[in-house]
């Protein structure tokens, strides 16, 4: 793929960022000629909110009034949002949720490395974006053979101009991924840049046996996702395969969960709900926000989301609400003392997620790489080490 009249590659920043990179394993060997030549600052808009990992927030940042800031973020290790609140965001302040971003590059390139990319092979990328994805795409399957589908107009469009400002031949659709995009079937190769709650069957019709379909996926009860690997069978009747490491997305437009309303659940207070206690510590429960405990608990309590408050006074609430109904649990650890838990509803939601994480440790405390997905017509289901031994999700 021709890159004339595009000195990016040569910058210092870029050049770490890259040794960075492979330093750390998420760049491997046959991904750098990409990375060097298919820089992400191509890509990224005049206005970007890049994550300052300093001040833990995203901040605004224009080429124009400040071009040293803006290429040392786009040659970082950090997320970049482009576009927040759908696009009726105005102004340069950020926005209330970001809807379109570049991924950090070590996510990126940990999931190209798990896509498996080979030239000629057919891509079908789901989301978008910026169009830096979509390009290190075709800079490997070649030119004509990715397909990219993006649900935003306006963000479909900008990545078009930047494509082929880019000189990148990647076909760029706006439409619903969730669908795929069967005009351009059967592909080898599926990939999703969008967290997901359910795959869609179509994936795989879309594919050809053999072929890989990799995708952010989880459940409603946390943001701690994983990135699915998926094998289409042979027959083309399934995909099943392990989950290759933690990752946090922006959700698929259509399966976002709408905030939960703490109200509707507790009108009141806690002292409604019947009181006990648990053993369960802090740490083993809300310690480590990307853990497999978290994924895994996601798996083991199915409908239900958890919020972990922020700890003030030595007290850190962990609350859990049910999706099917108005059952609600809480448990408030408080440095020293025993947890106390109070739950209510048709579920005992405490009762599920201490039962779920016992479950995890009883088997050793399992990595992701141990739990697996298999996705069928009727639906997809989960495992812990065998196939053969799961249940629906």
């Amino acid at each position: 793929m021709t890159v004339a009249g595009h000195v990016h590659q040569g910058r210092p920043g870029h050049t770490r960022l890259g040794r960075a990179l492979l330093a750390g394993g998420a760049l491997t060997p046959d991904w750098l000629p990409a990375f060097t030549e298919v820089p992400r600052s191509a890509f990224l808009p005049e206005l970007m909110w890049p994550f300052a990992m300093e001040a833990a927030r995203s901040v605004p940042v224009s080429r124009s009034g400040d071009p040293e800031s803006w290429l040392a973020y786009a040659d970082a290790d950090v997320p970049v949002v482009t576009q927040w609140d759908d696009g009726r965001h105005r102004g340069t302040e950020p926005g209330q949720m970001s809807t379109s971003s570049a991924s950090m590059p070590s996510v990126v390139f940990r999931m190209l490395r798990a896509l498996d990319v080979r030239a000629r092979q057919r891509v079908l990328e789901i989301g978008t974006g910026t169009g830096w994805n979509a390009a290190l795409l075709t800079h490997r399957a070649g030119a004509g053979n990715v397909v990219t589908v993006e649900v935003d107009g306006a963000v479909a469009e900008r990545a078009g101009r930047a494509l082929r400002a880019f000189g990148a031949p990647v076909r760029v659709v706006h439409g619903d991924g969730f669908r795929g995009f069967p005009e351009g079937a059967p592909y080898d190769r599926i990939v999703a840049t969008c967290g997901l709650r359910s795959l869609p069957f179509a994936w795989v019709r879309q594919s050809r046996p053999g072929g890989v379909i990799v995708a952010p996926w989880g459940t409603h009860y946390s943001n701690a996702d994983a990135i699915a690997r998926l094998v289409v069978a042979e027959d083309g009747r399934s995909a099943s395969g392990a989950f290759a490491g933690p990752v946090e997305f922006m959700k698929l437009r259509s399966q976002r969960l709408p905030p939960v309303e703490h109200r509707a659940y507790v009108p009141d207070t806690v002292a409604v709900g019947e009181e006990t206690t648990t053993a369960v510590t802090e740490e083993a429960f809300a310690g480590d926000r990307f853990g497999a405990g978290r994924f895994a608990l996601g798996l083991r309590v199915p409908a239900c989301v958890n919020v972990v408050a922020e700890k003030r006074d030595g007290a850190r609430p962990v609350w859990f609400y049910g999706l099917t109904d108005r059952s609600w649990a809480c448990a408030m650890f408080r440095d020293g003392d025993a947890a106390r838990v109070w739950q209510s509803g048709p579920r005992r939601l405490w009762d599920e997620a201490e039962a779920a994480l016992a479950w995890w440790e009883e088997r050793g405390r399992p990595g992701h790489e141990r739990f697996g997905l298999t996705l069928t017509e009727t639906g997809q289901s989960a495992w812990l080490d065998d196939p053969a031994d799961s249940w629906e999700v």
